[in-house]
């Protein structure tokens, strides 16, 4: 079942190639032409094993050659990518960097790995409590009756959300600083060991998205605090995977699709894309050695315990994509190029016979298992020919 190439003329019909470009799909595969989606999935089926073990069968003939049966059913797209699971930053995954804003001496700093809450105690000066306010403004002035901004709209929400207010009947969302926001603030203070005042000076709160997990820590008890000065890093405690994408994904990859992660200890958890980055960054010192440029997708885990305490650790993604109900496929190996253009199949006679060769229309990449969704003459059940393995 050899492949013979002829030249087409009249009467004669044009004998299959192999794939020397890029055919028409209804969906375009990011990262250049199908030869080298083919390749990906070859060398991705190479190093998983057949796929064709499910039922499929594959019945192996004489000239190095196999018979693989044409499946119908569901079919997936994937992204395969090694990620680093972490717990998720501020802007590009950077951490917080806490600063500083009260005078004296440190006289209590958290450790690195701890978890701080919001409302509760960061660190101490002078042996009074620094709070952490849940909010993304930076703390750059005291906070008092009659003020107004996203700051105080911030300490609101972290008095209503941590049970400061009680029935005062304060409004979470409100940007306005009252007396309500006075009373619940002395609740506050006075369960912290703070100077109960009803006000909040510069230096008495630290205001970063949170809850946090401290990350490194470079003040120490009995260093001196001085104002505007970082004293340590901090992270969300959210647990994170981030992928380094090839740019040309793009636009396969979108917000919402849904991953498995494979942990260090081969588990799996879900998790789904919630953002992807829009600017593709290199490393590297100078073009001679840059690495190529990636565009950082970010991935949520869905049972975020999975991962227990591991930090900054590999691990294995996929992505799907995209997906068909209904579809018929065949390896991407069985695959051969048309000389006027397009692909076909070699499809093995049920009685014996000479093989066909019949034309047929790309659609969705399952780049896991290495099959491709085609349409033409065929049905589920045919034996098309592949190489062997």
């Amino acid at each position: 079942m050899s492949i013979k190439m002829t030249e087409s003329g009249p009467g004669t019909r044009d004998a299959p190639v192999r794939p020397r470009r890029r055919p028409s799909r209804r969906r375009v595969i990011g990262g250049g032409a199908v030869l080298a989606v083919v390749a990906a999935a070859v060398a991705a089926v190479a190093m998983a094993g057949s796929s064709d073990d499910d039922g499929g069968g594959t019945e192996a003939v004489p000239g190095g050659t196999s018979l693989v049966a044409v499946q119908q059913g569901p079919l997936s797209s994937q992204v395969g990518q090694g990620g680093t699971l972490s717990y998720a930053g501020g802007p590009g995954g950077a951490p917080y960097p806490v600063v500083n804003q009260a005078k004296g001496t440190y006289t209590r700093v958290p450790a690195a790995g701890a978890q701080i809450d919001c409302g509760e105690t960061l660190y101490k000066v002078d042996q009074k409590p620094v709070i952490l306010i849940c909010g993304s403004t930076p703390a750059y002035r005291g906070l008092a009756v009659g003020d107004e901004g996203k700051d105080v709209r911030a300490l609101n929400r972290t008095l209503v959300d941590e049970g400061y207010a009680g029935g005062s009947g304060l409004d979470r969302g409100s940007g306005h600083f009252g007396w309500a926001t006075a009373a619940a603030l002395e609740k506050l203070q006075d369960g912290r060991g703070a100077d109960v005042t009803g006000r909040l000076d510069l230096g008495q709160a630290v205001f970063l998205p949170g809850p946090l997990r401290i990350g490194k820590v470079t003040a120490g008890n009995g260093t001196g605090a001085a104002r505007g000065r970082p004293i340590m890093e901090a992270s969300s405690n959210r647990r994170e995977v981030v992928v380094q994408l090839d740019p040309s994904q793009q636009s396969e990859v979108r917000k919402g699709d849904s991953a498995q992660i494979t942990l260090p200890d081969n588990r799996t958890t879900p998790g789904v894309v919630s953002r992807v980055g829009t600017v593709a960054a290199s490393s590297g010192k100078d073009d001679s050695d840059a690495e190529p440029a990636t565009l950082p997708v970010y991935i949520t885990l869905k049972h975020p315990k999975d991962a227990g305490t591991l930090d900054q650790a590999p691990v294995q993604v996929q992505i799907t994509t995209d997906g068909v109900e209904n579809a018929l496929s065949v390896p991407v190996t069985a695959l051969v190029g048309r000389a006027g253009g397009g692909y076909a199949v070699e499809v093995a006679a049920v009685d014996g016979g000479p093989t066909r060769f019949v034309p047929v229309t790309l659609g969705l990449f399952d780049h896991a298992n290495g099959r491709v969704q085609v349409s033409g003459a065929l049905t589920a059940g045919d034996r098309v020919v592949v190489p062997a393995t």
